[in-house]
């Protein structure tokens, strides 16, 4: 029973992760305004310190021979989090005004602060939460890209699994992704300052990534060993749902705060990079396929979520939004996913 005391290290660690990630965060949201990148593109800039803590334990993962919980951490997060965050911004937005003249997306003074109230007036009457259609193009179908990527890469019996040159192509598959999402739509940017705080928070938050990527991966290690189950099945049902939980308090303030569309699209910029970035260390040590029954499912599962979402936000971009029903059957994946593994899968 030992195990049980990893348990809080976990969620601490886990904590300790995202709170470094939040505090890289803040410096890249200021470089998106400096390079006058489009909202629905700087998910794709934020993406890169909401993933910086999966990324770390896939690092920590392979360091330490045990390749399976960075594998199962990284998948899982793929096809649980986009449900739950599409939710938690559904719910948030159920507020009949949103931050002040709704954050960052009103750029039109007062006078369109008022018509964004007006436009969340009519989502709060006919159930829909507000997400720029760009985000589809942008970011959301280029996603889509890189899960057939990394399916070509590792489901094909002559290459099953992940290899040192896959790693290669994972980077360059993400920068492609990265390249063409910062570079649309640029505009002018703005003057930004920088503290000596934000930059010392900034380092401390790399080192609290560092220490809490490193027992996250501890403690699964001995909570799977407890329990005795398989480590990829320890990345898949704890530690992925222990790293989405602080994602969802972000994304709930980012909401509240009236910035809908980086709030529901940043987690495809998130898991742009949990895709590709996180599976390098990885593939660099060499990740084979031992039960590729589990591993399709899972693959199957990443792709189908990211499928719906752009057909939801690409439908419903004509009623500016996803609808209700929408973010309910998207809500569902979670559970369903979770079924079909433990059913077929184990």
């Amino acid at each position: 029973m030992t195990f049980l005391l990893w348990i809080p290290v976990l969620i601490a660690a886990v904590w300790a992760a995202h709170w470094g990630a939040e505090h890289l965060a803040a410096p890249l949201k200021k470089l998106r305004k400096k390079w006058g990148i489009s909202v629905a593109a700087g998910g794709a800039l934020v993406g890169l310190a909401a993933a910086s803590p999966e990324v770390g334990i896939a690092t920590t993962a392979a360091l330490r021979g045990v390749s399976d919980i960075g594998l199962g951490a990284s998948i899982g997060s793929n096809v649980i989090a986009i449900p739950i965050m599409v939710v938690t911004a559904y719910l948030a937005t159920r507020k009949r005004r949103l931050g002040e003249g709704q954050g960052e997306e009103d750029d039109g003074g007062s006078a369109g602060g008022e018509q964004q109230h007006q436009n969340h007036e009519e989502h709060l009457e006919r159930h829909l939460l507000r997400v720029d259609r760009q985000a589809v193009t942008v970011q959301a179908l280029p996603y889509l890209g890189l899960v057939a990527l990394f399916a070509v890469l590792t489901l094909p019996a002559p290459w099953r699994g992940l290899q040192p040159l896959d790693a290669a192509l994972l980077g360059a598959g993400y920068l492609a992704y990265a390249a063409q999402a910062l570079f649309r739509g640029r505009e002018e940017g703005d003057k930004v300052e920088w503290s000596k705080k934000e930059v010392a928070l900034a380092v401390g938050g790399v080192a609290a990534l560092v220490v809490g990527a490193y027992f996250t991966v501890r403690a699964t290690e001995n909570i799977v060993s407890g329990l005795g189950i398989p480590t990829i099945v320890g990345g898949l049902f704890i530690t992925a749902p222990m790293a989405a939980l602080p994602e969802v308090f972000a994304t709930w303030s980012v909401t509240r705060s009236g910035q809908v569309t980086p709030a529901v699209t940043s987690v495809i910029g998130d898991h742009a990079v949990t895709l590709t970035l996180s599976f390098v260390p990885l593939a660099l040590v060499g990740l084979p396929v031992e039960n590729l029954r589990l591993f399709a499912i899972n693959l199957a599962g990443v792709a189908l979520v990211a499928t719906l979402y752009v057909a939801f936000v690409w439908w419903g971009g004509r009623e500016k939004g996803f609808a209700w029903w929408q973010v309910a059957l998207l809500a569902a994946m979670a559970p369903l996913w979770a079924a079909v593994v433990a059913l077929w899968g184990l």
